[in-house]
């Protein structure tokens, strides 16, 4: 009981603070601050991802922070393309900064961490291993109304709500394609490249999952939306 008392005490007393000096908090620090692309990446940032994930307009509206030809976006209506996976607060991502081999469906806050991890994550990434940039992005997809592992039993994948992008390979702008079946285990810049990709994702994305997880994740990178912090 003293314990909670405790706790509810310090909670006061923080959103005291946050009230008080609201306007000398910045924006990546301020936890009911508007998302913004480009807004630094703090541990409040995944936190905000997952609130937009019943914030249509809020998450649409930090979608056009992006700037022009980062993120090319339609806004989908909430449908239900497969009985029992109805989807909601969607976009579908045409194209960024970087090509995909394929448009895809994705509940708004994986597309906004999309383009932030695409933004200052991957691209930093890139440039520092091999001084080029990502050109495109060769993906498995988002939507499959599946159980987990495609399983006939038990809870659905985040894929049943796109809330997952299953990412292959990159291609970068000088030619080079990696891809995680052929070049995780490289002990070269290939392989330091991808496991600080790996890395970098588990800033903003709630799961990130690869080769070192299990074999069924030995050829992509699951990026997921669910979670906070598993990172393998």
């Amino acid at each position: 009981m003293r314990s909670l008392l405790v706790l509810m005490l310090l909670l006061g007393a923080a959103a005291w603070a946050l009230w008080q000096y609201e306007d000398y908090i910045p924006r990546h620090w301020h936890p009911w601050a508007p998302l913004s692309v480009d807004d630094r990446l703090t541990p409040v940032t995944k936190w905000k991802l997952h609130r937009l994930s019943d914030d249509r307009a809020g998450c649409l509206a930090a979608l056009e922070t992006a700037p022009e030809g980062a993120l090319r976006f339609t806004p989908l209506d909430d449908h239900e393309p497969v009985q029992g996976c109805p989807l909601e607060n969607v976009v579908r991502v045409h194209g960024s900064e970087v090509e995909f081999n394929a448009s895809f469906v994705a509940r708004c806050p994986l597309a906004l961490a999309w383009v932030m991890y695409e933004r200052q994550r991957l691209q930093p990434a890139a440039e520092a291993h091999f001084d080029t940039r990502v050109a495109s992005i060769e993906h498995f997809g988002s939507f499959a109304c599946r159980n987990v592992y495609g399983r006939e039993s038990g809870r659905l994948s985040e894929h049943a709500t796109a809330e997952a992008l299953d990412v292959a390979a990159f291609h970068l702008e000088d030619g080079r394609r990696i891809t995680l079946i052929h070049h995780w285990d490289d002990e070269g810049e290939r392989g330091s490249f991808l496991r600080e990709a790996r890395d970098g994702a588990c800033d903003l994305f709630g799961n990130v999952l690869g080769p070192e997880y299990n074999r069924a994740h030995a050829d992509h990178f699951h990026f997921g939306m669910r979670g906070f912090r598993l990172c393998r």
